[in-house]
């Protein structure tokens, strides 16, 4: 099956190229880079590695996403950062279990493994909060409502209705996957951040906070 894979982009390129050389050991694997305003080579060095850079010049998490799956022709859709924070090998198997199981949305859970270097104790409670929200709100169990990691079937998500353009996309996508078929949370490391980060943790966690609020309503 083809795999498509979609990486949004700040200045990564301390990164990129190692997050793609990890994605090209899929067969079959399309490589679509969002790139917002870089001001260093994190396109160049895309391009040069294979990968289809587009540029989306209106910052945003989930239009980023949004504007890559557009151009995605894949079975299998695979969302990640840049920052090399995920673990981009630990896909292809990932895969695997999607197949071998039925499953049809992998979400990767930063908490299980967590430690104080590489996720701190803020955004563990943070993180917290809003997965109890969504379980009061949705009746949806989740242990990291946040991960920016996704491995799914590409036919659920023309079905995904109301997804935020900013970084409550993550925790959208994983409650319309919750409703349109199975999914499944498996534990992965998390890298130490090298890059800037793009998280603005207070701003965004209230704001994400209050778009489960305007989710459930949409809903």
């Amino acid at each position: 099956m083809k795999v498509s894979v979609v990486i949004p982009t700040i200045n990564e390129e301390n990164t990129i190229g190692t997050v793609i050389s990890q994605l090209k050991r899929i067969d079959d694997v399309e490589i679509v880079v969002v790139d917002t305003n870089s001001t260093d080579r994190t396109r160049e060095i895309a391009r040069e590695m294979g990968a289809v850079v587009l540029e989306q010049p209106e910052r945003g998490y989930g239009l980023a996403f949004k504007t890559g799956f557009r151009h995605c022709t894949g079975d299998i859709y695979v969302g990640l950062d840049g920052d090399a924070t995920y673990p981009a090998d630990a896909v292809k198997p990932l895969i695997d279990l999607l197949e071998i199981n039925g499953v049809d949305f992998i979400s990767c859970d930063r908490m299980t493994l967590r430690n104080e270097v590489n996720y701190t104790m803020l955004h563990f409670v943070g993180n917290s909060v809003l997965n109890l929200f969504i379980r009061i709100l949705f009746r949806y169990r989740m242990v990291d409502s946040q991960s920016g990691m996704w491995v799914f079937r590409s036919k659920l998500y023309p079905r995904m209705r109301h997804l935020s353009n900013g970084m409550a996309f993550s925790q959208d996508l994983k409650i319309e996957a919750f409703k349109l078929g199975l999914f499944v949370e498996i534990p992965v490391k998390y890298g130490v951040r090298v890059t800037k980060p793009k998280l603005r943790t207070w701003s965004d966690g209230f704001r994400n906070l209050a778009h489960i609020f305007i989710k459930r309503v949409s809903n």
